[in-house]
Formats: structure tokens, sequence, C-alpha cells
């Protein structure tokens, strides 16, 4: 069956699963709007391919900037939420800084960004929230108590507003994945490891998300958790 031709908000398209998102979703002819901190990763035109520069930490701009995209993209019907970073330490080893900013872009950006696109997305004919998590979503670990946290919170999140927009056209879903071998390990001392069965691809997430965005009007797929066969973490030299 061919898919019905959407409008998609891609966050953190310029890298890791955001970028796989937005290529698979392009290759099956949709629109997509890239959004990232920084325009200059897209290196490649596509005609159905617009980048937009925001940074989603800044919350003082974002209203603003959410207001700003929405007027200049009214086709806008589907939203993934990819943007986020991780920060694995000891409680006692963050500074307070450091736990709100982990907090506002793992969280508290993607709540401004869903309130600001909610109601136009509730008079389109079918829409999309889709949320991407985390296995830290589903049980807490050691020195993972801001990350875990900011996650747990994106996941009770998206099964409230799921409740809420039950009578509404827009589907609300959440997927989490566990280690995605990208470059959201690099600044961090730990990473999956090398073999196939120890970790997951960014395409394999963005295959996730299709299944959603391309389901038939009428279902709704909740959550989606994904993992790979053999979990398995290896700490850098």
């Amino acid at each position: 069956m061919q898919p019905v031709k959407r409008t998609i908000l891609v966050t953190g398209a310029s890298s890791g699963i955001g970028r796989s998102c937005a290529v698979t979703l392009l290759n099956q002819g949709h629109d997509v709007i890239g959004l990232s901190r920084n325009c200059k990763q897209f290196i490649h035109a596509h005609p159905r391919f617009t980048s937009v520069e925001c940074d989603l930490s800044d919350l003082t701009a974002l209203a603003d900037n959410i207001k700003r995209i929405s007027k200049q993209y009214p086709a806008i019907n589907s939203i993934i939420f990819s943007a986020g970073k991780g920060q694995f330490s000891s409680l006692e080893e963050f500074s307070y800084s450091q736990i709100q900013e982990l907090m506002n872009l793992n969280f508290i950006s993607q709540s401004f960004l869903a309130r600001g696109f909610l109601p136009a997305l509730k008079r389109k004919p079918l829409a999309d929230l889709i949320f991407i998590g985390s296995e830290a979503a589903l049980t807490g670990s050691r020195k993972g108590s801001i990350y875990c946290a900011s996650k747990f919170a994106l996941r009770g999140f998206s099964q409230a507003l799921r409740d809420e927009c039950a009578k509404s056209s827009v589907r609300v879903s959440l997927i989490n994945p566990g280690m995605v071998k990208t470059d959201f390990f690099q600044s961090l001392n730990f990473e999956p490891g090398e073999h196939l069965s120890q970790h997951l691809l960014a395409e394999d997430v963005a295959e996730a998300v299709s299944y959603i965005i391309n389901a038939r009007g009428g279902i709704i797929i909740d959550e989606i958790n994904l993992n790979p066969a053999n979990h398995v973490i290896q700490f850098k030299k």
C-alpha cells in the first residue's frame, strides 16, 4: 500500500536517529522539515527536505521559535521528537545547572514543542506525535538518575497526552530503543558492543518510526521497545 504523503517535522535531524528518520521518510516520498542547532551539517540538497535552525535547549526563545516555525510551515502534520543527549554520573557529580540543562533538553523542550503544535495538529485529518524515548524510561540504572528521570518523564508525558488526544485525530506514540550505535556515545566513557547483535542501528529506530507514520488511520501504536539481542556495554580506554 502506498503511504499517504505527510509533512513531518524531525528534531535532531542532523545526526543519529533523527537523520536516519529523515532519510527514511524522504525515501518514502514524505516532506521532511529537519530541525537542528546547526544546519551546516546538511550538505546535500533534497527537493522535499527543508532545514530549520533552532536550539531546543534555549527555552527562553523556544515558544517564539515554535510560533515562527508553525506559521512558516502550516502543512506540518506529524512530529518526530528525536533531539536529546546523554549524561551519566552519580547524582552528586552533577552540578545544579547540568541537571537543569539535561531535563530542559530531554523533556521540557519536548513538552513545549508538543504544546505549541497541538492545536493545529488537532485540526488535521491525521497527525502523529512520535517521541524517541529510551530503555532508560523503563528501568532506573546506576549513574543514570537524571538521564533516566528525563526519559521516565517523557514516557509519562506521552502516556497522559495519548489519553488527552484519544478523541482527536492526533496519535501519540513512544519508541524506547536500547543502545543505538551513533554519535550519542561520542562524549561518553562507554558504548555498546561491536557485534551486530550487541547494538541497534539508527535505521532500526527509523523503521519503527516509519511503521507508526504509515499505519492506517484508526489504529494507534502506543509504545515500541527495541533492543539488541545481546546487551553488552564496553568501556572506553
